[in-house]
């Protein structure tokens, strides 16, 4: 297999765990080598062919049981909760390059180093959460995250506009809070696991902000303001609140304007 559309093909619609993990390294492997294709050669499934795991159970947002990490169980909890949304932004780094055709090669390489620093940063948790014995499915949780790339599936920039932009971007406002809360009760492995995370995570919102901004300026769409109204059109409830982690966005390629309006609680 050495087509990525192949790859990406297999990796959705694979259900274990292990077997995905390892197809998402060897297409990163594949491009280091030169040795992917970027020619599509077979029609989209539609996304609702998307194979995920039998476990975890999935609950709506609103009946995810609250724990604090001020506990074991919390800890346990809450980096369970971090694994899925690893997990998930595997599907989702997969499902930009599977879905959407035509577009530039070098589109479909840096999502794909998205999907292998995702699957990475998924094993990393994983193995955390085994050291405090737990495994990845043992916990209840919720997805949130894909229910965005369904809605988007047939729009290149909304999906853009939600999903590094504007979820994976959430990820940039909250993760230094919850850094300094592990580093006061002196837990300096999750310290490193979330810095490691973090960093990573700009650079994909990074890479969100520079196609979105790409497809826009090819489709003469003033960014800015194309922008607002996707948040508008796709986010529950108009836009996420505050607060914003200004400079972290900027480094991440957000201009002052739209995080004025962000921070604007009046749409």
């Amino acid at each position: 297999m050495k087509n990525i559309f192949e790859f990406a093909e297999a990796c959705l619609h694979e259900a274990t765990i292990d077997r995905k993990l390892s197809l998402t390294h060897q297409a990163w492997l594949a491009l280091q080598e030169d040795q992917l294709s970027f020619i599509s050669v077979k029609a989209v499934e539609p996304i609702a062919r998307v194979t995920f795991p039998k476990t975890p159970l999935l609950l709506p947002p609103r009946e995810m049981p609250k724990r604090k990490i001020g506990s074991a169980e919390g800890v346990a909890a809450f980096f369970h909760a971090i694994a899925h949304v690893e997990f998930v932004a595997i599907y989702l780094a997969w499902d930009i390059i599977y879905r959407f055709r035509g577009l530039p090669d070098q589109f479909y390489k840096d999502w794909l180093k998205v999907a292998d620093e995702e699957a990475q940063h998924f094993e990393l948790i994983r193995s955390h959460l085994q050291i405090m014995q737990i495994n990845y499915g043992d916990l209840p949780a919720h997805n949130g995250l894909w229910d965005h790339a369904k809605d988007t599936s047939d729009n290149l920039l909304a999906r853009v506009a939600m999903v590094p932009r504007c979820m994976e971007a959430r990820g940039l406002d909250v993760t230094p809070a919850i850094i300094e809360k592990f580093k006061r009760q002196g837990d300096n492995a999750s310290v490193a696991l979330l810095n490691r995370i973090l960093t990573d995570e700009v650079g994909h919102v990074e890479r969100g902000s520079y196609w979105f901004k790409f497809f826009c300026k090819q489709q003469n769409i003033e960014p800015e303001a194309k922008y607002q109204a996707l948040i508008k059109q796709y986010y529950l409830g108009g836009k996420p609140k505050g607060p914003f982690n200004r400079e972290m966005r900027i480094i991440a390629g957000f201009s002052h304007a739209e995080l004025d309006w962000l921070e604007n609680t009046t749409l």
